[in-house]
């Protein structure tokens, strides 16, 4: 972009109005142009990149910024320079007007929903606490995604053979189907889609796969399972073979607390390191409860507090956190201090120190849907999050003979109800394109193929292997063929097959056989 060439921008005709009540926030007398800047800046820090089809998602018939009123001449090129790095390109480039006008739009309506949730919160709050989040990001020098841990010590069983499992038949044959599952010469990752409807045997043939990779592996290569639903006592009946004969331990949250404290992911040694997971910590409980900024700064000046008042490799637990936010908080009870009371009170974590004895079983863990939505989702996602870094902070695995060589499957049962949100992408995306290197198996079950097309992420795209079982959505060639990554012919086969697939049946995009066609394939309960 030569320096003649002006950067004249509207707002779109909603965000007019949420330009004047924000400026209305700053102190009097501060020009409109501060706020855009502000949103500008806020937008780009959520990592949020716009496309070239979404250039036109926002209309023009709002606030006017001409190019010398909304940038300080002083520190034009520095916002050119972050659109540029954000986008990865040249400041010649034609479009970046067009960015800057989009992260505006988009800034001001993260912050006018933000504001609208929070009446306490003030610009000067928003201010502070995006200030304090920018240092920690300069401190660390790294992304957030995991967090370095120098005094992880956990050793993990490693099984560098290669795992072959016989996943069924061709229809009206004894011929067998055998999945090559770390075969590196087939496939670049691991990770398994299975989409299926209730009762088409989908679960069966989880548990199934799940058995035999424990078995092919003499038991080195360890899974858990997570279900948010819950099992009832009827089905922990049913699946008291399944434990059994895979030496699983169920553990019932919140009958049976999780048996690793989440906070032990955080470096208690290094102090950026600890600064990092602490707000990594802080930012998974907000997210996935729904808590504003100031909360986020309330509960993280909590733990911040409870870590002050621990000796090096101690861990502050739920009980803790609780009673320090109250101090923090004083008499304004509110979203917040209900879930940390409720992590607390049902005990859904306990103080185990030995991750070893965690990440070298089998586990079935079950979050009783008794519990509130805030609590299960909170808890899922620090378990897996726990998990993420735990394997991120270990060496990757080995390459021999077209074989990855193996340690753990991390099962997400109902993935549907994680795909439903979009705040729920981020932790899962980044477990998918980085895990794969350390020997980690993801495996999604849904009961569609559309959830996992979502229009952020295609998730089925990061799972090299896709079972799909009877689906509601089975006349949706194009959402079909994406989440099996095949062609339209290879398409029309699997939508004829679809057409009379029966219960024990799937097609599969697994290059040991046909793309598309049935087979008969195994569960547990069977085999």
């Amino acid at each position: 972009m030569s320096a003649m060439q002006q950067i004249n921008i509207k707002t779109s005709e909603q965000n007019k109005d949420v330009v004047r009540k924000l400026t209305a926030k700053l102190p009097t007398g501060t020009s409109e142009n501060v706020i855009a800047r502000i949103a500008l800046a806020y937008s780009l820090e959520s990592g949020k990149k716009f496309s070239s089809s979404e250039f036109n998602c926002y209309d023009s018939k709002g606030k006017e910024y001409k190019d010398h009123i909304l940038f300080d001449p002083k520190y034009r090129d520095l916002y050119i320079a972050l659109i540029c790095q954000h986008y990865g390109i040249y400041k010649t480039d034609e479009n970046i007007p067009k960015y800057v006008k989009l992260h505006i739009d988009h800034g001001l309506e993260l912050m006018d929903k933000l504001f609208e949730g929070s009446n306490n919160y003030t610009i000067i709050d928003f201010l502070i606490d995006n200030l304090d989040t920018g240092i920690a990001h300069l401190e660390s020098h790294s992304e957030y995604g995991s967090v370095k841990n120098n005094s992880q010590n956990i050793d993990k069983t490693v099984f560098g053979e290669p795992i072959k499992i016989s996943l069924g038949n061709k229809l009206g044959t004894n011929e067998e189907i055998v999945l090559g599952f770390n075969n590196t010469e087939l496939y670049n990752n691991n990770h398994i889609a299975i989409a299926g409807n209730s009762g088409t045997g989908k679960t069966q043939f989880a548990l199934y796969l799940l058995r035999e990779i424990s078995n092919l592996s003499n038991h080195l290569v360890n899974f858990i399972y997570l279900d948010f639903k819950g099992l009832k006592d009827d089905d922990i009946k049913q699946m008291a073979t399944f434990f059994e004969k895979t030496r699983t331990t169920f553990i019932d949250v919140p009958n049976t607390p999780f048996p690793i404290n989440p906070l032990s992911f955080v470096d208690c040694f290094n102090d950026t390191n600890k600064s990092m997971g602490i707000d990594k910590f802080t930012d998974i409980i907000c997210k996935y409860s729904n808590l504003g900024q100031k909360q986020k700064g309330n509960l993280r000046t909590a733990i911040k507090e409870c870590f002050e008042e621990k000796k090096p490799g101690e861990y502050p637990n739920f009980k803790e956190i609780n009673e320090k936010l109250l101090e923090v908080v004083g008499d304004k009870r509110d979203s917040l201090t209900e879930i940390i009371d409720d992590l607390s009170r049902y005990n859904v974590f306990s103080e185990e120190k030995n991750a070893n004895n965690f990440i070298n079983q089998n586990i079935y863990l079950s979050l009783s849907g008794d519990l509130s939505v805030s609590v299960r989702f909170t808890s899922l996602f620090l378990i897996i999050n726990y998990i993420y870094n735990v394997f991120m902070n270990m060496e990757n695995t080995g390459v021999e003979n077209g074989c990855r060589a193996m340690r753990y499957v991390l099962l997400i049962d109902e993935a549907h109800v994680i795909f439903k949100e979009k705040k729920y992408h981020d932790i899962l995306e980044k477990i998918l394109r980085e895990i794969r290197s350390k020997g980690v198996s993801v495996v999604l079950l849904s009961q569609g193929v559309e959830e996992f097309n979502q229009s952020a992420f295609d998730f089925s795209s990061m799972c090299e292997i896709s079972f799909m079982f009877d689906v509601k959505d089975k006349n949706n060639t194009k959402a079909i063929n994406k989440f099996l990554g095949i062609s339209e012919s290879d398409g029309a086969k699997a939508y004829r097959s679809l057409e009379k697939i029966q219960k024990g049946q799937a097609i599969s995009n697994m290059k040991e056989f046909t793309k598309g066609e049935l087979f008969e394939i195994k569960q547990f309960y069977k085999n």
